[in-house]
């Protein structure tokens, strides 16, 4: 097996965590192939183990069994856009705050780089987002998290026509509008009220972005679902975005459509950790204040 070492260089942490998993991996005689931007940043250009090398970071995705990405969820979600289709397995290692996809902490990795090699790993596909619009002929974004309308730099509402399969559902009035994955239940959709959907069920959420009528609530559909938004506001543009890093500006009226993408994204899941574990560290889910000590 040999393993992609990749990283976001930003992160205070990152020479100390690449540092620990090296000196696993010289233990354990593996092969790795590191980002050669996080070698640099280790300022150590001749600590590389037998027939592990350094390459830039197409080459750690395309060479390798299962990709290492140190930083937070905003790590993982640029490593699966560069992954792609190749359908390449992530290990996330957080070093940022929340961190839902990143699966381990630092201090965890010994234990988790030991079932790696050994073959005790359980690998989740995740549904991937895909959106297009006709005013971007051609380009067609990915979103792990979630595809987001919104009313860019005005300070107006705006109406988004939302159509499921050919058939108008409803008009929602507000700030934007987020078509999530069930991955990115727990991100900005969340936030503005819609439910946490475990990440391998086969749905699509859509939750309105500060709606100005009560009666504008979040809707779930099937993940076969063809979701076709259209904005026809009279403001100048809205913003379209994919989790929050691809992003175009588009003139009204706009129309984008969003489906289920025909590959995945594939993660590395501990075996000895299930989600409702990571609901009740990460967001504290089902703790009454009430009753803690202190």
């Amino acid at each position: 097996m040999t393993l992609g070492i990749i990283g976001n260089t930003k992160k205070l942490g990152l020479p100390a965590a690449v540092r620990l998993l090296l000196s696993l991996l010289e233990h354990s005689h593996a092969r790795y192939i590191i980002d050669r931007d996080v070698l640099a940043l280790l300022g150590e250009p001749g600590a590389l183990t037998s027939g592990s090398y350094a390459g830039d970071l197409e080459t750690c995705v395309a060479q390798s069994d299962v990709v290492i990405a140190f930083g937070g969820d905003g790590t993982i979600l640029a490593v699966a856009r560069q992954v792609g289709v190749r359908g390449t397995p992530i290990l996330g290692v957080n070093l940022g705050k929340l961190g839902f996809l990143a699966e381990v902490a630092p201090e965890e990795m010994e234990r988790a780089i030991s079932d790696i090699l050994a073959g005790r790993f359980a690998i989740e596909d995740r549904l991937v987002l895909e959106a297009t619009s006709p005013a971007t002929p051609g380009k067609t974004y990915h979103a792990i998290n979630d595809i987001v309308v919104d009313k860019s730099r005005s300070s107006r509402l705006i109406d988004i026509e939302t159509h499921i399969d050919g058939s108008f559902a409803v008009t929602y009035r507000g700030d934007g509008l987020i078509i999530s994955s069930p991955t990115g239940s727990t991100a900005y959709a969340l936030s503005n009220g819609g439910p946490i959907v475990t990440p391998t069920s086969s749905v699509i959420g859509i939750t309105p972005v500060s709606p100005h009528t009560l009666s504008g609530r979040p809707l779930i559909v099937p993940d076969t679902s063809v979701i076709r938004v259209v904005v026809r506001s009279p403001e100048q543009e809205i913003l379209f975005s994919a989790d929050g890093q691809s992003e175009a500006f588009l003139r009204v009226p706009a129309e984008v459509v969003v489906k289920k993408a025909a590959h995945t994204v594939r993660l590395v899941k501990r075996t000895d950790k299930s989600y409702f574990d990571v609901l009740r560290a990460k967001l504290f889910w089902g703790q009454d204040a009430r009753t803690t000590d202190g």
